[in-house]
């Protein structure tokens, strides 16, 4: 491959976030080739990158609730930042975003390696929501959900879903195109007017309330 920098490169490894893997380079816990890299360094093939990470005991985790009308605002790939007055994250970043008019459960860390794992292109990890639409949901609409369909110039994967009501349905999705079930939505002729995001992986989001944090284990 061309030389990429070094931050680049981490973060595609699944090591760190961007913003992440810039904190180790400048507490030199990243080595190429041996040496302390710095901050700007570019690596290629037969380039070795060692990351003296952080001991596992360093590693936090929580789930938030996001409340609806609250944004999450992307600042590097792979990484976003809670735009709230009241959230003191303390270093913390979430890993994926909800957009303005969604809630429910983002999970937060500073274990940027997850970035990859849960939103990365072949990622595996269940995210679960609930869908409230304008009308009454046919059955062949959300069989089409399930079997993968085109937005736009994109194509989804499969996914799961499950009707609750005339106008209430659930979708387990293992991707995370922008704005994603909106769009699908929209191209069979439905808007969204509520959104929740209540599952990552094996975290849920439980009895929580908007706006609220707890500690989780991974």
């Amino acid at each position: 491959m061309n030389s990429i920098r070094i931050n680049k490169y981490l973060a595609e490894q699944g090591i760190a976030s961007r913003r992440e893997a810039d904190k180790l380079i400048v507490a030199g816990k990243i080595l190429i080739n041996g040496k302390v890299a710095q901050l700007g360094d570019k690596v290629k093939d037969s380039d070795k990158v060692e990351s003296r990470q952080l001991k596992a005991e360093s590693y936090q985790y929580l789930a938030y609730y996001k409340p609806r009308g609250e944004e999450t605002k992307e600042r590097y790939r792979g990484s976003t930042s809670v735009n709230s007055p009241r959230s003191n994250l303390g270093g913390l970043f979430p890993i994926g975003r909800l957009d303005k008019d969604s809630e429910g459960l983002l999970l937060i860390t500073n274990d940027g390696r997850l970035t990859g794992q849960v939103i990365g292109s072949e990622t595996k990890y269940e995210k679960e929501y609930v869908v409230t639409v304008d009308k009454k949901i046919a059955g062949i609409d959300l069989k089409r959900m399930t079997e993968g369909m085109k937005i736009e110039d994109e194509e989804t994967k499969p996914a799961q879903t499950r009707k609750i009501n005339d106008t209430v349905f659930k979708i387990i999705l293992t991707e995370g195109k922008k704005h994603q079930i909106r769009r699908m939505c929209v191209a069979l002729g439905y808007q969204v007017q509520e959104l929740k995001r209540i599952r990552i992986g094996k975290i849920h989001l439980g009895q929580q309330t908007p706006g609220t944090f707890r500690r989780i284990t991974l």
